[in-house]
């Protein structure tokens, strides 16, 4: 009786981490999104990743507590994210395509629960971290190099980074975020486009992280290797690069709204 009784606990407990998860996301990427928007409009933002983005939180009034409350979310995520490939929570399937989601859920549930990992260390640390936003992708670069056939484990990272930004990209076109929702009507009205846009942008963040993946493994420098904070001066070297700037930190900002809506409307069966 006692099992019985413990299995909706865990149920509820992983819901509700799960929840936090999507919100401590969400958080990142308003952080990265609005500062880096704050920067193209000459406003003292600054273009980072998500470590750097966490490293700005921590100057914010309270921002230990804020960071404390972010390493429990991301922690949960990286929880979720495992159960989601292990358990195939969302019914992916065994098929080669399902496979291929479930294998990217998993590197989903890593790369959160290092970034919790990196929050606490700014706790310990209180703040004093020598590390940047960029270093997260080329420490794990320089990792994967290290290893037997590491040259063909980094492009083998670089082309699924490349597949996970365009399944983000049919995800938004078709809509496939909707069998995961349960949001009124009313909500989806506005909900959606914001939605569809944070998606696609993400996408093609997801798109240029890859192929610097794949440069690097092609050249076989791990320093090739970037994150957002390199896409966002890839973006700004372009023509029109301040217009694109403003596009892709709109668009990060938009999936942070996005992961806060999963938070709280997302179907979630652990």
């Amino acid at each position: 009786m006692a099992t019985s009784r413990s299995n909706p606990d865990h149920r509820d407990a992983i819901i509700v981490l799960a929840r936090a998860g999507y919100g401590a996301r969400g958080i990142v990427y308003l952080l990265v999104g609005g500062l880096a928007a704050l920067a193209a409009f000459g406003q003292g933002g600054q273009t980072t990743g998500s470590r750097g983005a966490l490293e700005r939180l921590m100057l914010a009034p309270w921002g230990d507590v804020l960071l404390g409350i972010m390493v429990v979310g991301l922690l949960g995520f990286g929880l979720w994210r495992g159960i989601q490939a292990v358990k195939d929570a969302d019914h992916h399937g065994t098929d080669a395509k399902g496979i291929l989601i479930r294998a990217g859920l998993f590197v989903s549930a890593i790369s959160h629960t290092m970034l919790a990992v990196f929050t606490a260390s700014l706790l310990l640390t209180l703040g004093d971290s020598s590390g940047d936003s960029g270093s997260g992708s080329k420490d794990a670069a320089t990792w994967l190099m290290s290893q037997s056939f590491g040259r063909w484990l980094v492009g083998g990272v670089g082309v699924a980074l490349v597949g996970v930004g365009v399944a983000h990209g049919v995800k938004a076109v078709k809509t496939k975020f909707d069998r995961h929702f349960n949001m009124p009507i009313d909500i989806k009205y506005w909900a959606y486009p914001v939605c569809r846009f944070g998606l696609i942008i993400r996408g093609v963040v997801f798109v240029i992280v890859g192929s610097f993946f794949i440069i690097a493994a092609y050249q076989v420098d791990p320093d090739e290797a970037g994150g957002i904070a390199e896409v966002f001066s890839t973006v700004r070297s372009q023509t029109f690069g301040q217009s694109l700037l403003v596009l892709v930190a709109f668009g990060l900002f938009a999936f942070g709204i996005y992961s806060m809506l999963e938070a709280v409307y997302r179907r979630i069966d652990p």
